[in-house]
């Protein structure tokens, strides 16, 4: 279930307010963590799933390039296919 701004809002307005923490987004918040974890070598299908996709397209797209070993797992995963 999708969650409206007025599910969250006041909620997390006060929690910046209590971290001082002028202006973060739960996207943004969203986006930090997927990011840091495929930083640090985590599978796109456990990032997947941690964010609630049913697969690895949207973390392949947005994400997978941050992984340290993205280009040399493709190629080796593409190799027996060339």
């Amino acid at each position: 279930m999708a969650w409206a701004p007025s599910t969250y809002n006041r909620s997390w307005k006060a929690v910046l307010q209590t971290a001082r923490v002028q202006s973060v987004t739960l996207h943004e918040l969203r986006h930090t963590y997927a990011s840091t974890v495929v930083r640090n070598g985590a599978p796109l299908i456990i990032v997947a799933q941690a964010l609630g996709h049913s697969d690895t397209r949207m973390a392949e797209k947005h994400y997978a390039h941050l992984a340290p070993s993205y280009v040399a797992d493709t190629i080796r995963r593409m190799a027996p296919y060339i």
